[in-house]
């Protein structure tokens, strides 16, 4: 009897510790959701090019979009150019965050006209006054292929998992997860639209003298510069 009684309460025990792990885990995460609603948004065209010395791009950005979106408010991007290859980049700041060493950029993406986008970037920018870690990620459409950015290597790197053209007119579900150390940062794996892919690749961070936290977001243009639109919603960043 006593035996019988003893394994039910080992595993009541065990079960009440993984709660309590679990329960701390997300007490200490910070989330910010909605991050397509919020103002402040910056952006360049130029900078967004190689060498920061992109072509030059008639673009904007507004939020308070009801249709499409999932949650009635997302935000638009527009891109626009006369040469070819042109790029946009925006990016929210959020505050610095110095001890955080885990992120998840999560996010909901549209088009209407996949076909004009060479490349879509989804990234996250972090720096601690000493190093700085970019968390560049990008459908490259062109390609067909998901490339991460090799921070001190300063290049684009082809993961050589796929990333073909996003279906016109859906919504298309995308979270990356990433973390580094206080020198590195790894590419540990992203989900689109429900399938999981592992990345696992680590890189080498650059110095930096600034703080700071951010998300952002970039659109590239093909080689036939014709314009188009992409919505972003349910934009949330959760790092601990």
């Amino acid at each position: 009897m006593l035996k019988n009684t003893t394994k039910p309460l080992f595993v009541l025990v065990i079960s009440l510790f993984a709660f309590s792990a679990a329960s701390i885990r997300s007490s200490a995460q910070t989330v910010k959701s909605q991050i397509q609603r919020m103002s402040g948004w910056e952006s360049c065209t130029v900078c967004a090019g190689i060498n920061a010395a992109g072509p030059k791009a008639t673009i904007s950005t507004n939020a308070g979009v009801s249709s499409p979106s999932l949650s009635g408010n997302s935000r638009m991007f527009y891109l626009a150019s006369s040469a070819p290859y042109a790029d946009a980049l925006w990016w929210k700041q959020l505050g610095a965050a110095n001890g955080a060493t885990h992120l998840k950029y999560d996010l909901d993406f549209y088009l209407k006209a996949p076909q004009n986008a060479q490349a879509l970037e989804f990234d996250s920018n972090q720096a601690n006054g000493k190093m700085r870690w970019i968390f560049g990620t990008e459908c490259n459409i062109g390609a067909g292929h998901w490339d991460v950015w090799g921070n001190a290597q300063g290049n684009w790197i082809s993961t050589g998992i796929p990333c073909k053209m996003p279906s016109a007119y859906k919504w298309h579900h995308l979270t990356w997860e990433f973390k580094r150390t206080a020198t590195t940062l790894t590419y540990v794996a992203f989900t689109l639209d429900g399938v999981k892919h592992y990345v696992n690749r680590t890189y080498t961070a650059k110095k930096s003298s600034v703080n700071e936290l951010n998300v952002a977001f970039q659109m590239d243009n093909r080689a036939n510069h014709v314009a188009y639109n992409t919505w972003l919603d349910n934009v949330k960043l959760t790092y601990w």
